[in-house]
Formats: structure tokens, sequence, C-alpha cells
């Protein structure tokens, strides 16, 4: 009797798991892509509001000096822990 939902369970199990495997593999060009447009949909304030003109562009700048703030402290970092600090 319990038979048929276990097997319905599986089945689904299976499915789910493929799906997750298929979207979640690091290595495809899709995966890196997708990081990619995130990231530039953040930088540009793709998402705040555009009829705001202020806040729009105080966005903008806030973002993309904490972009590049934090790209110089990653080189800071390397540059230190290379030269043996």
């Amino acid at each position: 009797m319990n038979s048929r939902p276990d097997q319905d369970r599986s089945t689904e199990s299976r499915r789910i798991l493929d799906r997750v495997e298929r979207e979640a593999h690091v290595g495809t060009p899709s995966f890196v892509g997708a990081a990619t447009r995130r990231l530039r949909d953040h930088v540009t304030a793709v998402t705040a509001a555009q009829d705001d003109p202020v806040e729009y562009w105080a966005t903008r700048v806030g973002r993309m000096l904490g972009f590049v703030i934090s790209v110089a402290l990653i080189v800071g970092l390397i540059i230190f822990v290379l030269r043996g600090g």
C-alpha cells in the first residue's frame, strides 16, 4: 500500500536533485554570467528608485565608492601579505 507514495516521493526527489545539480554547477558560463550581471546591476543601482534622481545618483555613487574601496583594500592586503608584512 505504501509503495506507490514512496515511489512518487523517490521520483520527485531525484528530479529535484537533478535540477539542483544542473543549476548549482559552478563551472558553467551561466553561473559566471549571472554573477557578473548581479554585480553590475547592484553597482549601477538598477533597483534604486528611478523617479528620484538624487536618491538614484546617491545610490550609484555610494555603491561605486564601496566597490572601489573594497577592491583597493583587497589589493592592499595582497600586497601586504606578499611583502611579508
